[in-house]
């Protein structure tokens, strides 16, 4: 099994998890890249004397069979513009904060190195979005597996999105922005802007207002083989266009549509988890601070 090991800059209060994650690896029949971005970072920090580098613009299809994030959910995401529609299985370490996609923490590396070598886990198959215009906005990057984001800039008063289901009228938003977000990045921006939580699997998309002047617009769920046209109307001479960690600066006069991907993201689960034991832990469901 050839392994792909991710990351970027990191203090050094987890170098010692960093090495047990190399360690583990290097006790297993498996082959170990490193991303060359990554041994710029580790080198002389970790020992990695057995690894191969991945250097720059090296395909990954073809040659790795799983990837490793080391951080949090935002290293993850990153990583998604390399794994792109290859279909090799990701799993994240989480050195963050909350980690709801890089999901294994770390004082769980050593058990879950080994179930990962020993090929006991499964895969989630999460689904992507893009956005296309003539601009080509993000060039070939121009997928998302969290969310797109519609955003002013921050000098700048509200803006107004007039947005077009399959064409047809859907409504126009004033506000700060607006959030388009798949399933999976429905536990991500689009839930602290009042949006719902949407089980992986059900292949919808959520539309989420952030901060609207018409406070009786609501987030609306719809079926992700849709196509979401908007145009875009502000007093300054821009606006932000976020996918995922990644932002553009935009003219006015840009009409974009954004509808699903056309490939999906293979998420690592490892069998002693799942989705629901996430939300539960991640989001403190059926806690109650008077019980304590």
């Amino acid at each position: 099994m050839n392994i792909l090991v991710y990351g970027r800059q990191f203090n050094d209060t987890v170098l010692p998890y960093i090495q047990q994650v190399f360690d583990a690896l290097a006790q297993h029949d498996a082959k170990v890249y490193v991303h060359y971005q990554l041994k710029g970072i580790l080198e002389g920090r970790i020992n990695m004397q057995t690894c191969c580098v991945l250097e720059k613009g090296q395909p990954l299809a073809g040659l790795i069979n799983l990837v490793i994030t080391l951080g949090g959910d935002g290293t993850l995401l990153d990583m998604v513009t390399l794994i792109r529609d290859s279909g090799i299985p990701v799993i994240g370490i989480n050195f963050g904060r909350l980690g709801f996609l890089a999901s294994v923490n770390k004082n769980d590396i050593a058990a879950a190195m080994h179930a990962v070598l020993t090929q006991q886990f499964t895969t989630e198959a999460r689904e992507l979005i893009c956005i296309c215009s003539d601009a080509e906005i993000f060039g070939e990057n121009n997928f998302a597996l969290n969310d797109i984001t519609i955003h002013k800039r921050d000098d700048s008063a509200m803006i107004t999105m007039h947005a077009y289901l399959d064409g047809e009228f859907l409504n126009t938003y004033w506000g700060d922005g607006i959030i388009i977000s798949t399933a999976t990045g429905s536990t991500a921006y689009s839930l602290s802007c009042g949006g719902p939580i949407i089980y992986p699997q059900t292949d919808t998309i959520v539309v989420t207002p952030v901060s609207p002047h018409n406070l009786n617009v609501r987030p609306i769920v719809l079926p992700d083989s849709c196509t979401l046209t908007f145009e875009v109307e502000t007093r300054s001479a821009n606006y932000l266009i976020s996918c995922d960690s990644r932002t553009a600066v935009i003219d006015t006069n840009i009409k974009f549509d954004i509808r699903k991907a056309g490939f999906q993201l293979n998420l690592i689960r490892l069998n002693n988890e799942s989705y629901l034991t996430t939300l539960r832990n991640k989001l403190l469901w059926g806690l109650d601070a008077r019980n304590y």
